[in-house]
């Protein structure tokens, strides 16, 4: 960071949105829950913000961004870090059941997510785009509910995810990536049965 003026407060930090969304868990021939966000299903908006709720517009506010207020005479050198690790429930029993009988056969998700390094000025609001990144995850498990405890689930799927990628352009930050509602609050858990209208599970916060 270059020297900063007396009256000038920078963060720099990153900022993610989650760009697509589709992760199905099918119970053989009953039917399918998923979880979605229905305003990006929808085509309503491009990005989703994905912060922690709470320190809107960065991801997080411990290794994920740095606050340096002027003046500085000299430039700063610092480090800014993020780690995006996926933690998803998934039940063995079809979510809208009484019983608690295993009967979860596939487990398919396939997400994507924009990245951007960003220096943000807390006073006049200007915002500086340092990098942009994309990055995606998939996964595909099919899953034997009759095997004992500890052997049902089989990856299917790639072994291996795609590296992130920095783009040589940069894109801009959607607005409502920035702001509420994150991901985690905008998304709904769906019951779509083989017969039947779907059912909301669990509504959006």
């Amino acid at each position: 960071m270059p020297p900063i003026p007396r009256q000038d407060t920078w963060t720099v930090g990153w900022i993610q949105a989650c760009t697509q969304m589709e992760f199905y868990n099918t119970y053989g021939d009953i039917g399918m829950s998923s979880w979605e966000l229905p305003q990006l299903r929808e085509g309503l908006v491009r990005a989703i913000s994905d912060s922690d709720g709470v320190s809107y517009p960065w991801y997080g506010n411990t290794t994920e961004t740095v606050t340096i207020a002027g003046p500085t005479s000299k430039p700063s050198r610092f480090t800014v870090s993020m780690n995006d690790n996926f933690y998803p429930s998934v039940t063995w029993a079809v979510p809208v059941s009484e019983s608690n009988t295993p009967l979860l056969t596939s487990i398919k998700r396939d997400q994507s997510f924009t990245t951007w390094l960003v220096a943000l000025n807390t006073t006049s609001r200007e915002k500086i785009l340092l990098h942009t990144i994309k990055w995606r995850m998939r996964v595909d498990v099919v899953v034997d509910p009759s095997q004992p405890l500890g052997s049902r689930a089989r990856l299917v799927g790639r072994l291996y995810q795609d590296q992130p990628r920095v783009l040589a352009r940069m894109e801009p930050v959607p607005s409502n990536a920035m702001g509420k509602p994150n991901a985690n609050d905008a998304q709904v858990l769906m019951w779509r049965p083989r017969r039947g209208p779907p059912i909301v599970v669990i509504p959006p916060k």
